[in-house]
């Protein structure tokens, strides 16, 4: 039985399309999904979605910007992820239970499944401070898929899911634990 192929976090930052190509190439990528609410940069041109998808093709690596992945989304007054301070944190993690996420990334670990190394991709340089954490959490914790940080170094790092993530028993997430 072969284990299941890692997906790779990754944020943007103020790389340049150079960098950008070097670091994934070096990491094995070889499929970017950006999961970016607004995918545009005033403060770095390269990563605007309509430049991405023309120069990282070019550079042999696949990309699509998948929506519903985006962050940004508004906690529930009744929200019983009450282990994030962070409204934005919070209403993410009540997103993961939505069914578009959930057919979203059932997408998204089907490509990474069948693509040598698919990279998920946001703006945020550090994934703990990104919605990509908790993109990271479903699919470790929910989808049994191991996930890797990769660094503007080019250090890969695994996922430890948040202390506060419990896997209920429907399968889903909740971050209830305080």
């Amino acid at each position: 039985m072969t284990a299941t192929a890692p997906l790779v976090t990754f944020g943007h930052g103020l790389a340049t399309r150079d960098e950008i190509t070097a670091l994934l190439r070096d990491a094995g990528v070889v499929a970017v999904v950006d999961v970016r609410t607004a995918p545009g940069s005033r403060r770095n041109p390269d990563a605007r979605r309509e430049l991405m998808a023309e120069w990282l093709p070019a550079a042999g690596l696949e990309y699509r910007w998948e929506k519903r992945l985006g962050g940004f989304r508004k906690a529930a007054p009744d929200s019983e992820d009450v282990f994030w301070e962070h409204a934005q944190f919070r209403g993410y993690a009540g997103y993961t239970r939505d069914p578009a996420f959930l057919a979203a990334m059932d997408e998204l670990l089907g490509q990474a499944s069948r693509t040598e190394r698919t990279a998920v991709m946001c703006a945020e340089s550090l994934w703990w401070r990104c919605h990509r954490r908790i993109i990271a959490d479903f699919a470790v914790l929910a989808r049994g898929t191991p996930v890797l940080h990769l660094a503007h170094d080019g250090r890969l790092t695994e996922h430890p899911p948040a202390q506060g993530a419990r896997l209920r028993d429907d399968g889903l997430l909740v971050y209830d634990r305080l």
